[in-house]
């Protein structure tokens, strides 16, 4: 069996022979010895990122450390998270099949069979959970559990996620997923599909019973503040040095201890029932909790549900807006569950958020998940701002998988070159060479999304429990005096019992 070292922080150099620089490796990274070749003093024969060379012994570490990877899967949401102990879990997927490539390029191919230990889908939107799509279908991979929310869609106009029930003013959803069962009977239903044409059929039901049919998903069941392992992701609790907290959503209970979830409407304290609002703000909500590092995933919160979330955790129950000094008391109650020192920003960057929310977390790094060329202009500058204003520290750092990638030379000729194809396709009788075409479509739209997907787009997070490094890699390699540079680093550390914060080095 093949020995694996890992590089150290924050970033570890592969050398040639004569001592050239040949790879840049990130903090963490896995780094196989190999035993083709002795070690010539403290130098020792590795391979690591493609690459075969020689490190230094003092550049080579033991400890696998947590890995997060903020995927730039377009507009949407999609993050791989490995644990020091090796657990592998996707948390959402995005629209595309951008998170599909990368996991394929990262997992030999899937080759050989492969099962994460969880699949998280944190609400119904599809931006969020169609992703899942083609990993549902890859045979080569199989999930130990697939977790939601709890919420589902039918064709009922009137209650499009499931059975309500009023309590004086406010409406509740009554028919919660809570089970692998109760989501098989549903499933089994009619309710989501259409009489006539599957094609009309609800895409998040029809997701969900491609991942239950395949035989390739042990369980499927509802994460919330209650569920799952006493609100915490299952196999993720308990005394273990790493836990995923579930923060959202937060479930109440009727008089027969029956669990529901409220619904929002399109500002906090409204009593109606807004579809989006509701299925984005009871998106599930996580904390990863590592030694003393503190990683928020915020889903698609919003207005609403940001406010709701403030009242319950800092048991504050006046009425929004909020006074001055009732607002600090929420956020004096609220931060010792919420405060975070990370967070993957909530719906992409929009302006649906509070001043408010941001103070409490207040977040050294924030990472923003958000597409080219859509509608929605993600990240808004009010955004951006209040990330600036409440973040923690002199320098509170954003990170965005769409900047993460500028370059756009290489890119504009291969779009060009797509069109041309597609032209030459569309021109074509000939149905043999109509095919040769559209193989050669298909390797050109590849080389695109390998360029852009797999290896530049995403936002990575390395984390002993006490530092963390963030970076993302570079188009283009830099060399300066013999020293090779592929990654944009950010060094966050704590000093005494302050906040991790950014560290910059003239």
């Amino acid at each position: 069996m093949p020995t694996y070292k890992y590089a150290v922080y924050p970033s570890a150099k592969i050398v040639d022979r004569v001592g050239k620089e040949i790879n840049h490796l990130l903090w963490g990274d896995w780094v196989e010895m190999r035993t083709d070749e002795q070690p010539r003093g403290k130098m020792l024969p590795v391979f690591a990122r493609g690459t075969s060379g020689w490190m230094h012994e003092d550049d080579l570490q033991d400890e696998q450390i947590l890995e997060v990877v903020f995927v730039d899967v377009g507009q949407g949401d999609g993050c791989l998270l490995i644990t020091p102990d090796n657990k592998h879990l996707i948390i959402d997927a995005g629209i595309s099949d951008n998170m599909y490539r990368h996991l394929k390029w990262r997992y030999g191919g899937f080759r050989n069979k492969w099962k994460f230990d969880a699949a998280i889908v944190t609400h119904p939107d599809k931006d969020h959970y169609y992703g899942f799509k083609k990993l549902f279908e890859e045979e080569n991979v199989s999930f130990r559990a697939v977790y939601h929310n709890g919420l589902i869609e039918t064709r009922n106009r009137r209650e499009p996620l499931g059975r309500m029930a009023k309590v004086g003013r406010q409406k509740y959803l009554v028919e919660l997923m809570e089970d692998q069962e109760t989501l098989r009977r549903f499933l089994n239903g009619r309710r989501w599909r259409h009489p006539d044409q599957s094609r009309f059929n609800k895409q998040y039901p029809a997701l969900l019973k491609s991942a239950l049919d395949s035989g390739r998903v042990d369980d499927i069941a509802m994460l919330s503040n209650v569920h799952g392992s006493d609100g915490f992701v299952p196999g993720f609790g308990g005394r273990r040095e790493l836990r995923l907290r579930v923060l959202g959503p937060v479930v109440e209970h009727d008089s027969h201890g029956r669990a529901r979830l409220r619904t929002f409407g399109s500002k906090p304290g409204s009593t109606a029932f807004s579809i989006s609002k509701t299925k984005n703000g009871h998106s599930v909500i996580l904390q990863l909790q590592y030694r003393n590092l503190r990683l928020l995933f915020g889903g698609d919160l919003n207005r609403p549900s940001e406010v709701y979330l403030l009242q319950h955790y800092s048991e504050v129950d006046d009425p929004w807006p909020w006074s001055p000094e009732v607002e600090q008391a929420v956020i004096e109650g609220a931060r010792p569950e919420l405060r975070s020192d990370i967070t993957k920003l909530c719906h992409h960057g929009s302006s649906d958020f509070t001043d408010t929310f941001m103070r409490t977390v207040a977040a050294t790094a924030t990472v923003i998940s958000s597409g080219d060329n859509e509608s929605y202009a993600h990240p808004r500058s009010d955004t951006l701002g209040a990330i600036g204003l409440h973040g923690h520290g002199w320098r509170p750092l954003i990170f965005s998988t769409e900047l993460a990638r500028s370059t756009r030379e290489e890119e504009s000729i291969t779009r060009e070159e797509i069109g041309r194809m597609h032209e030459r396709i569309h021109a074509e009788t000939d149905a043999g060479r109509r095919a040769d075409l559209e193989q050669q479509l298909n390797a050109l739209v590849d080389r695109l999304l390998e360029r852009n997907v797999v290896v530049y787009g995403s936002i990575h997070l390395r984390s002993d429990g006490e530092r963390v490094v963030m970076g993302y890699k570079l188009e283009k390699e830099r060399r300066s005096g013999g020293r090779l540079t592929r990654w944009d680093i950010y060094e966050l550390v704590r000093r005494g019992n302050a906040p991790l914060a950014f560290e910059a080095h003239d």
